[in-house]
């Protein structure tokens, strides 16, 4: 049997998704044939990135205005879209929290990544599964780092808050299993996008080095010798959200080029 990827009458909320990965894993749903609803703060992004997804005769995209780092807010917008719609396929994402070194940090910053990057994904991921276990199974997928399993001392907030959401995540697929809720993780590496490309900014700044000195090393630091491609995110996703991976779940998969030193 050939393998064809269909999401046909699926539904899609992918979190972060007017730009990079998150863009990248809306586009590729759409092309599988899902129904998606973009999130993200500017609506004027949002209203670009909904005309780039594929539209055929039975499909309807959406999108959600809200600010990830106003917790209060976003669990408002969130009720408020439950309330009215059910989805298969729940993509957690959105941007990452400033970089920086323990000393550098402050009760302030741990709180705002804590509401950011787990409090957000753990709230949504809940008003979801009510829907997902009415409707007999669904997709939950986290957008991770590598740093859960290999930190990097001035991404603390990421390493800490990511780690969670893994633990978190792998309680949570033992138990939704049964209901054919899966429920898995991806460990980012370096990817073309926005943020790396602020991250590598920063990094230039503090070392006092040029950019393109930066990038050159962060590329000869992966054995693939070259950054990802937001593309081949959006790949992994549309599998991950089809029911050829129905038997995969409570897993964290690295898409890094092969840049993790850790055999698990």
């Amino acid at each position: 049997m050939t393998m064809e990827i269909s999401l046909n009458g699926k539904n899609a909320l992918v979190g972060g998704s007017t730009s990079g990965i998150g863009k990248a894993i809306a586009l590729q749903l759409a092309n599988c044939g899902a129904n998606v609803t973009l999130v993200g703060r500017n609506e004027e992004k949002l209203q670009e990135t909904l005309k780039e997804l594929r539209t055929d005769v039975d499909q309807h995209h959406t999108y959600i205005v809200t600010d990830y780092l106003d917790h209060v807010k976003y669990v408002s917008h969130m009720d408020e879209y439950f309330e009215k719609y059910a989805v298969d396929i729940l993509v957690n994402n959105t941007q990452g929290p400033n970089p920086g070194t323990i000393l550098q940090l402050t009760k302030a910053d741990y709180q705002q990544a804590f509401n950011l990057l787990f409090q957000n994904a753990v709230y949504t991921t809940n008003l979801a599964l009510a829907k997902m276990r009415e409707n007999g199974g669904g997709r939950i997928i986290n957008v991770s780092s590598m740093t859960v399993k290999e930190p990097q001392d001035n991404l603390v907030l990421s390493n800490t808050m990511r780690t969670a959401l893994v633990s978190w995540s792998k309680s949570l697929a033992n138990e939704v299993a049964k209901d054919d809720i899966t429920v898995n993780s991806i460990l980012t590496g370096y990817f073309e996008t926005e943020r790396l490309t602020s991250l590598m900014d920063n990094q230039a700044s503090k070392e006092g080095n040029s950019f393109d000195e930066v990038r050159a090393n962060r590329i000869q630091s992966v054995p693939a010798k070259r950054l990802g491609d937001p593309k081949e995110y959006g790949y992994l996703v549309a599998f991950l959200a089809s029911e050829y991976a129905s038997f995969l779940t409570g897993a964290s998969i690295p898409l890094d080029g092969g840049i993790a030193k850790s055999l698990f």
